[in-house]
Protein backbone atom coordinates (compact mmCIF):
# COMPACT_ATOMS: atom_id res chain seq x y z
CA UNK A 1 0.00 0.00 0.00
CA UNK A 2 1.53 3.59 -0.83
CA UNK A 3 2.14 6.00 2.03
CA UNK A 4 -0.75 7.99 0.85
CA UNK A 5 -3.16 5.70 0.94
CA UNK A 6 -1.89 4.19 4.16
CA UNK A 7 -2.13 7.94 5.95
CA UNK A 8 -5.54 8.66 4.54
CA UNK A 9 -6.97 4.86 5.83
CA UNK A 10 -5.53 6.36 9.11
CA UNK A 11 -7.31 9.43 8.96
CA UNK A 12 -10.34 7.43 7.85
CA UNK A 13 -9.88 5.77 11.29
CA UNK A 14 -9.18 8.67 13.63
CA UNK A 15 -11.97 10.77 11.67
CA UNK A 16 -15.15 11.46 14.69
CA UNK A 17 -17.49 11.93 11.83
CA UNK A 18 -16.46 8.69 9.61
CA UNK A 19 -16.93 6.71 12.70
CA UNK A 20 -20.33 8.04 12.81
CA UNK A 21 -21.13 7.38 9.50
CA UNK A 22 -19.64 3.75 9.94
CA UNK A 23 -22.04 3.40 12.90
CA UNK A 24 -19.08 2.73 15.25
CA UNK A 25 -20.09 5.87 17.84
CA UNK A 26 -24.10 7.04 18.54
CA UNK A 27 -26.04 9.68 16.66
CA UNK A 28 -28.89 11.18 16.12
CA UNK A 29 -29.51 10.54 12.11
CA UNK A 30 -31.98 12.83 10.89
CA UNK A 31 -31.72 12.15 6.93
CA UNK A 32 -29.25 9.68 4.74
CA UNK A 33 -28.43 9.91 0.88
CA UNK A 34 -26.67 8.01 -1.36
CA UNK A 35 -23.33 10.50 -0.61
CA UNK A 36 -24.53 12.50 2.35
CA UNK A 37 -25.95 11.84 5.59
CA UNK A 38 -27.48 14.50 8.44
CA UNK A 39 -26.88 14.31 12.55
CA UNK A 40 -28.00 16.29 14.89
CA UNK A 41 -25.00 18.26 16.46
CA UNK A 42 -24.17 17.63 19.88
CA UNK A 43 -22.83 20.73 20.54
CA UNK A 44 -26.17 22.77 19.57
CA UNK A 45 -25.84 26.55 18.93
CA UNK A 46 -29.58 26.28 19.11
CA UNK A 47 -31.88 23.62 19.26
CA UNK A 48 -32.55 22.10 15.92
CA UNK A 49 -28.57 22.32 14.68
CA UNK A 50 -28.00 19.86 12.40
CA UNK A 51 -24.58 18.70 10.86
CA UNK A 52 -24.40 17.79 7.26
CA UNK A 53 -21.74 15.40 5.78
CA UNK A 54 -20.33 13.72 3.05
CA UNK A 55 -19.93 10.08 3.46
CA UNK A 56 -17.13 10.00 1.61
CA UNK A 57 -14.56 11.55 3.79
CA UNK A 58 -12.25 14.91 2.73
CA UNK A 59 -10.99 17.09 4.92
CA UNK A 60 -12.07 19.94 3.99
CA UNK A 61 -13.85 22.07 1.15
CA UNK A 62 -10.58 22.15 -1.03
CA UNK A 63 -10.06 18.70 -0.69
CA UNK A 64 -14.15 17.75 -1.39
CA UNK A 65 -15.43 15.80 -5.35
CA UNK A 66 -17.73 17.76 -6.51
CA UNK A 67 -20.42 15.40 -6.74
CA UNK A 68 -20.02 14.77 -2.95
CA UNK A 69 -20.04 19.02 -2.64
CA UNK A 70 -23.53 18.66 -5.04
CA UNK A 71 -24.94 16.15 -2.69
CA UNK A 72 -24.04 17.37 0.68
CA UNK A 73 -25.86 21.00 -0.44
CA UNK A 74 -29.07 19.08 -1.99
CA UNK A 75 -29.59 17.19 1.35
CA UNK A 76 -28.59 20.50 3.49
CA UNK A 77 -31.75 22.48 1.07
CA UNK A 78 -33.41 19.15 2.03
CA UNK A 79 -32.90 19.12 5.47
CA UNK A 80 -33.46 22.87 5.99
CA UNK A 81 -37.02 22.65 4.63
CA UNK A 82 -37.53 20.03 7.30
CA UNK A 83 -35.96 22.58 9.66
CA UNK A 84 -38.50 24.91 8.65
CA UNK A 85 -41.69 23.68 8.56
CA UNK A 86 -41.18 21.28 11.94
CA UNK A 87 -39.47 24.09 13.94
CA UNK A 88 -40.66 27.27 12.72
CA UNK A 89 -37.52 29.51 12.93
CA UNK A 90 -37.44 33.32 12.14
CA UNK A 91 -34.07 32.04 9.76
CA UNK A 92 -31.25 29.59 9.08
CA UNK A 93 -27.44 30.35 9.44
CA UNK A 94 -26.30 27.84 7.08
CA UNK A 95 -22.39 27.68 8.00
CA UNK A 96 -19.31 25.69 6.34
CA UNK A 97 -15.73 26.51 8.02
CA UNK A 98 -12.49 25.16 5.84
CA UNK A 99 -9.29 25.34 7.94
CA UNK A 100 -8.37 26.24 11.30
CA UNK A 101 -8.80 30.20 10.18
CA UNK A 102 -12.47 29.32 9.46
CA UNK A 103 -12.94 27.58 13.05
CA UNK A 104 -13.52 24.01 11.52
CA UNK A 105 -13.24 21.93 14.51
CA UNK A 106 -13.53 18.23 12.85
CA UNK A 107 -11.45 17.89 9.72
CA UNK A 108 -14.26 15.91 7.69
CA UNK A 109 -16.14 18.44 5.48
CA UNK A 110 -19.40 19.14 7.24
CA UNK A 111 -22.14 22.20 7.19
CA UNK A 112 -24.22 23.39 9.96
CA UNK A 113 -27.53 23.87 9.57
CA UNK A 114 -28.76 26.38 12.49
CA UNK A 115 -32.27 27.38 13.04
CA UNK A 116 -32.49 31.32 14.40
CA UNK A 117 -34.71 33.37 16.26
CA UNK A 118 -35.02 36.82 16.77
CA UNK A 119 -33.06 37.93 20.15
CA UNK A 120 -32.02 34.30 20.77
CA UNK A 121 -28.03 36.23 21.51
CA UNK A 122 -26.35 34.30 19.08
CA UNK A 123 -23.26 35.79 16.89
CA UNK A 124 -22.44 35.55 13.13
CA UNK A 125 -22.83 39.29 12.85
CA UNK A 126 -19.98 41.79 12.00
CA UNK A 127 -19.38 45.73 11.44
CA UNK A 128 -19.90 46.47 7.45
CA UNK A 129 -16.70 48.26 6.43
CA UNK A 130 -16.65 49.54 2.97
CA UNK A 131 -13.59 47.85 1.03
CA UNK A 132 -11.44 49.67 -1.00
CA UNK A 133 -12.47 49.31 -4.57
CA UNK A 134 -9.00 49.12 -6.37
CA UNK A 135 -8.33 46.06 -3.91
CA UNK A 136 -11.83 44.46 -4.31
CA UNK A 137 -11.14 44.32 -8.52
CA UNK A 138 -7.37 43.36 -7.48
CA UNK A 139 -8.79 40.33 -5.91
CA UNK A 140 -11.75 39.29 -8.62
CA UNK A 141 -8.55 39.25 -11.16
CA UNK A 142 -6.44 37.32 -9.26
CA UNK A 143 -9.44 34.93 -8.51
CA UNK A 144 -10.59 35.16 -11.81
CA UNK A 145 -7.21 33.95 -13.23
CA UNK A 146 -6.53 31.06 -10.96
CA UNK A 147 -10.08 29.27 -11.86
Amino acid sequence: MAMGNARTRMERMACVFCRIRDGELPSTRVAEEERAFAIMDINPLNDGHVLVLTKAHAENLFDLAEEDLVAAARLAWRVAAGIRRGLAPDGLSLVQGSGRAAFQSVPHFHVHLIPRWLGDGKGFDWTLVPGDPADIRAAAGRIRAAL
